[in-house]
């Protein structure tokens, strides 16, 4: 009898890619996929076999790192959440264009409803966009299932495979029946330069290969295990028929009743099985479009049938055009009656969240926010992690939170506009703000902007790793200052940088004020690195003056 285990999502496409024989996972933390890693990290059979498991300094590096794995013919995983497919778009187009050798899987985690995100970007979009294989699990036990199948199409058809999840199946746990444990690829690395060169004539030879696959890409979702269609009677006519992509089939089954029957075609495999599309359509007065996220689904039926076919979905309005999919919203799409026992209390207040207690950026945010009154014009730009929290009351700190990295560069181009005193604060200093930084001493004017780096231990143990400091929370910030001191000191001449490494407690408030009020009328970029964790509890200041060492 199989082994189950009680898992969740993210644990059981874990298990799923070490049961597939992958040698190596390459990652960017961010909701909901962070799980993924950590479950490989700490998981017994991924020691014994050490396999590799890195947090990369952004989600375009880790993409690289597993193409390179693959390149040595190793199967290699690579996770980030939906938002880190913009950053890693540009290897992640280009490995279609190279194919791969050993088996290579993206995985994207969108976030419809946006729990923890900026947006609600469909990562299928960047699927489409490269021509590649998509897979996009309905249940825990397919997310577990479709790893080893994702390897192995990937393998056949030498291309990336991306598989799309989204939060309420990342995060919520199902019994997951395990299957067989493969080894790991035996070491076989392309001997095939043209392949991985991608000089115009070769690019232009392997992008119409790419062009070429897509007859048998078609040919082999049509026939995949987890695309068909259920319930048609080729007999009869039905009202409607569904459509249900990824989680949406099990809303659509959980809506299901005996009193009331209609063909359904689940889809987890694209591109789109088009000629089952027709079979059903042909039966049914409409087709119902039931896909979380974007209506890409939606608007690909709408291209395959002829006007004839009327389509709803999110487009009409017959789903909810923003945010996720319930049980609720597409039973009552469908028209099946839903019963609620329970309705919304009328005592209980919404709770937003907030900075944990005792953490130290509640006393960055008193001491900015002391520093900033001294300038009634004064803006503050923030950056992507938790302390974003802090635009919340009672701080109200920070002005803008775009994307990774925008707070430095923001922050310069409203020096550029005269806003008269800015202060910005960041997470993580590797994944785009090194680039940022640069862009803002080399610009051979005069700034005035204050850069806070606002990190938690957690933030540089990863940020950090790829200078192999073994998690070391002091070494790495001195060394990560030095070089933003090296690099502005090297592209402004006259940029005569003083640097003080002074080690404060985090939570000295009175301290962080006088600094700042101290120099900052002096300065062209003041750099004030902080971070706590339960180890460490101090901050870094790190001043860079216009000629004026103190």
């Amino acid at each position: 009898m199989a082994e189950k285990k009680l898992l969740l999502g993210d644990e059981a496409i874990a298990l799923g890619a070490i049961h597939a024989g992958i040698s190596g996972v390459y990652a960017y933390p961010g909701t909901p996929s962070t799980e993924i890693t950590e479950f490989i990290q700490n998981n017994p059979l991924a020691k014994e076999r050490k396999l590799h498991s890195t947090w990369c300094t952004n989600e375009k590096t880790a993409m690289e790192a597993a193409l390179g794995m693959s390149y040595a013919g190793k199967r290699a995983l690579v996770c980030m959440k939906h938002v880190g497919m913009n950053v890693a778009a540009d290897a992640f187009v280009n490995s279609a264009i190279t194919g791969v050798n050993g088996g290579l899987v993206v995985l994207a985690a969108d976030d419809p409803s946006m729990h923890s995100s900026q947006n609600e970007q469909d990562s299928r979009f960047y699927g489409k966009f490269a021509m590649i294989p998509m897979l996009e699990p309905s249940s825990q036990q397919e997310a577990y299932d479709m790893m080893d199948y994702a390897y192995t199409l990937s393998e056949k058809l030498k291309l990336p495979v991306l598989m799309r999840v989204v939060t309420r199946l990342a995060h919520s746990r199902a019994g997951v029946e395990v299957a067989d444990i493969r080894e790991e690829n035996q070491l076989n690395p392309d001997h095939e330069r043209a392949h991985w060169v991608l000089l115009p004539g070769n690019a232009r030879k392997q992008y119409l290969d790419l062009v070429k696959k897509q007859e048998k890409l078609e040919e082999v979702s049509s026939k995949s295990p987890y695309n068909y269609l259920e319930g048609l009677n080729p007999e009869y006519d039905y009202e409607f028929g569904v459509i249900a992509c990824g989680i949406g089939y099990n809303y659509v089954k959980e809506a299901d009743t005996d009193s009331c029957h209609i063909p359904v075609l689940k889809v987890s495999q694209y591109p789109l099985p088009a000629e089952e599309i027709r079979t059903m359509a042909d039966r049914c007065g409409y087709v119902l479009v039931v896909e979380d996220g974007q209506p890409f689904v939606e608007e690909q039926v709408k291209a395959i049938l002829s006007s004839d076919y009327e389509v709803k979905g999110r487009l009409t309005e017959t789903l909810p055009r923003t945010g996720e999919l319930t049980p609720d919203n597409v039973g009552e799409a469908i028209g099946w009656g839903i019963k609620r026992p329970f309705g919304k209390s009328q005592v209980v207040m919404p709770r937003p969240p907030a900075l944990c207690q005792g953490c130290g950026h509640r006393d960055v945010y008193d001491a900015l926010n002391k520093v900033a009154a001294e300038y009634p014009d004064a803006r503050i730009f923030g950056d992507i992690g938790c302390y974003t929290l802090g635009a919340l009351p009672p701080f109200r700190a920070i002005d803008s939170c775009v994307d990774m990295g925008a707070s430095i560069t923001m922050a310069k181009g409203a020096s550029d506009a005269l806003v008269p005193r800015r202060t910005t604060g960041q997470n993580v200093p590797n994944h785009f703000d090194k680039q940022a930084y640069l862009s803002t001493v080399t610009l051979f004017e005069r700034t005035t902007t204050t850069i806070s780096v606002d990190n938690t231990g957690k933030d540089l143990s990863t940020v950090f790793a790829p200078y192999h400091v073994n998690h070391n929370f002091i070494r790495p910030s001195i060394f990560g200052l030095y070089l933003i001191q090296r690099a502005s000191g090297f592209f402004l001449k006259q940029f005569k940088t003083a640097i003080c490494h002074k080690l404060l407690d985090v939570f000295d408030t009175r301290q962080i004020i006088f600094r700042c009020v101290k120099f900052l009328p002096f300065l062209n970029i003041m750099t004030v690195v902080t971070y706590c964790n339960s180890l460490h509890n101090q901050i870094f200041l790190n001043f860079e003056m216009g000629g004026k060492p103190f």
